[in-house]
């Protein structure tokens, strides 16, 4: 029983303002901001704090100064209300959790071996992406300096990809990619340009023609790019020599998908994966859908939380998809707070968690030349690593 309290305790600091107490709410005052800090206030709070002349205010937590037009919106917890719809039920109950553990416990093997970032080092971080060669670790992030980069030791290697309005700058960062030749290509959904850099942080090219909402991206292993366009439903193949800073083609191969996001290619075989985001009809919380493309864009297979419902007994919600060495799909799901693999393809999908405790809002997911896991868990703003014992 003290462990399903402190559960119900972790989960009401998490969806509640700790100023007021107040839970947090998708508009008017109690929608969740964020401080410069990393700390989350409600609107009201900010306000609040602010005083009447809307000057600087102070961080309540930390006392770090800011000025309101420096908070943004919290879009973890955005998204997370959401997924729990107007209800607003408990996160166990909305996210299925059953006393005795729906996702059981994580397959013997996988051990937590490091873990970076945190409160202030990255700020409602939203994508990661590893160097196939090096190891490095590129993350993006709401923070002043959109790009950390990481060594595979966990020191932090660069920071750059200033926040603002000039050419190379990042307005909001959505996803990342790392080519076999070590260009960091992010998508920003702040102007809806794709921007690729160098590992230095130099700008070397933005492709802005075209797109609706450029959202998730991944490098084959011919250093081509795989995008998704969430608004306009597809997916594009973007060739490029970097180095030169030079477009070849942005090719649209695939149309008529519902808001594709998060996205990956297999090293081995070429097979695209992609997660469509469902509305609802009518309702406030929506659904995911993974879908499976061969290299050669023909549909293999496809999974919709509806479908796993039928072989696991709990609503699922996928933020972050990838391929293993082994070209099985590993997907995050914020529901259970877990990770989970659905198989090769051919044998979609198969259940089988991977990690199942320790995440709080896993939204990214990649692996390393050296095949550890590493997921970027925006709900404590950390990616941690995970490696067999």
């Amino acid at each position: 029983a003290a462990g399903m309290a402190a559960e119900d305790e972790a989960e009401l600091s998490l969806l509640e303002c700790r100023v007021c107490f107040e839970r947090y709410g998708l508009g008017g005052q109690r929608r969740p901001r964020n401080l410069p800090c990393g700390h989350v206030l409600c609107r009201g709070c900010v306000g609040a704090l602010g005083g009447p002349e809307r000057r600087r205010l102070e961080c309540p937590f930390c006392r770090r100064a800011c000025g309101p037009a420096e908070t943004s919106d919290c879009l973890p917890l955005l998204q997370l209300l959401e997924v729990l719809g107007p209800a607003g039920g408990s996160v166990p109950s909305a996210l299925g959790r059953s006393g005795e553990g729906a996702a059981g416990a994580a397959p013997a093997g996988l051990g937590l071996r490091l873990c970076l970032g945190g409160w202030g080092s990255l700020v409602n971080p939203t994508g990661v992406a590893a160097c196939r060669r090096s190891g490095r670790l590129a993350v993006t992030h709401d923070g002043k300096k959109r790009i950390h980069v990481f060594a595979p030791s966990g020191s932090c290697l660069q920071r750059f990809g200033e926040r603002g309005d000039a050419g190379n700058d990042i307005k909001y960062p959505l996803d990342v990619t790392v080519t076999s030749d070590g260009h960091v290509v992010v998508t920003d959904g702040g102007d809806c340009s794709v921007k690729a850099f160098d590992f230095e942080g130099r700008g070397v090219l933005a492709v802005r023609e075209g797109f609706c909402l450029p959202w998730g991206l991944d490098a084959t292993p011919e250093g081509e790019v795989i995008l998704s366009d969430s608004e306009a439903g597809a997916l594009y193949r973007l060739t490029a020599n970097f180095k030169k800073g030079k477009l070849k083609k942005c090719q649209m191969i695939r149309s008529q998908l519902i808001s594709p996001r998060g996205v990956a290619v297999s090293q081995t075989s070429g097979a695209i994966v992609v997660i469509e985001h469902l509305k609802a009809q009518g309702l406030n919380s929506g659904s995911t859908r993974v879908k499976i493309f061969s290299a050669e864009m023909d549909l293999v297979g496809q999974m919709d939380s509806f479908g796993l419902n039928l072989v696991f007994p709990s609503k699922i919600y996928s933020t972050a998809v990838a391929f293993d060495k082994e070209g099985r799909v590993i997907v995050t799901d914020v529901c259970s707070q877990a990770v989970i693999c659905l198989g090769k393809p051919e044998e979609f999908p198969i259940f089988n968690p991977l990690i199942s405790h320790g995440l709080s809002y896993p939204v990214g997911l990649t692996y390393t030349p050296n095949n550890s896991l590493v997921v970027l868990d925006s709900g404590d703003h950390s990616i941690k690593i995970y490696s067999s014992t």
